[in-house]
């Protein structure tokens, strides 16, 4: 193995994950979407989850977005309430110990959680909810509600993600190195996930979920 800037590359089992679930990356479980339905997009930094979700929202204006809350800055374009709650490190820790989050983690010296009183409103009154958190915050919400619906999302490959993050431009080479590395890790656990999906093409990874998440009942 060969070690730029920090990162590892040529992991070649993750590779080969990569490769595998991208020539079936159709494939799910036989869950139906149905009212009250939690619907779950994670998968490493960098990958277009974000992008893929708000995607899904604007052609499907019945799902409910849950905002996520973090103490990170925000970066270009973000506004408060709408992208993430933009919260201080003391006020999201009191809010732990209140026991305010559906889930939470720390990522890259942040913290990222999903209030949880919103989501369970919205599922009690039959709307379906999607959220768009990190891979272990996905873990810790599919033991609250196992039946939900989680989409993990993966690069066509580990050199493919790290042109994606570098050409976000808004990280340093340390955060970004960090970022990749964690990616491995998070990669390793994707089969945990109902659906599995490479986007390497934009259209049809959308297609693809949208018809495991709105798939007909005699389908």
């Amino acid at each position: 193995m060969t070690q730029e800037a920090g990162f590892i590359i040529g992991d070649l089992q993750v590779e080969r994950m990569i490769q595998a679930l991208s020539s079936h990356s159709g494939a799910t479980t036989q869950k139906q979407l149905s009212p009250g339905k939690l619907i779950v997009f994670t998968g490493p930094s960098g990958v277009g989850k974000g992008t893929l979700m708000r995607s899904l929202l604007q052609r499907h204006p019945e799902l409910y977005y849950s905002v996520s809350a973090t103490t990170r800055s925000p970066r270009a374009g973000e506004l408060d309430g709408k992208d993430y709650y933009f919260i201080s490190h003391q006020k999201f820790e009191q809010l732990i110990a209140q026991g305010e989050f559906l889930e939470w983690a720390e990522f890259a010296g942040n913290y990222y959680g999903t209030p949880k009183q919103s989501v369970l409103n919205k599922i009690n009154l039959g709307k379906s909810v999607v959220l768009e958190i990190e891979v272990e915050g996905a873990k810790q919400i599919r033991k609250a509600f196992p039946d939900m619906f989680s989409v993990f999302i993966l690069p066509p490959s580990v050199e493919e993600l790290e042109k994606r993050l570098r050409s976000r431009a808004q990280d340093s080479d340390t955060a970004i190195a960090r970022r990749l590395m964690r990616s491995q890790e998070e990669i390793q656990v994707a089969h945990e996930f109902d659906l599995q999906i490479v986007n390497d093409d934009f259209d049809t990874t959308l297609h693809d979920i949208e018809s495991a998440l709105f798939q007909s009942s005699d389908s």
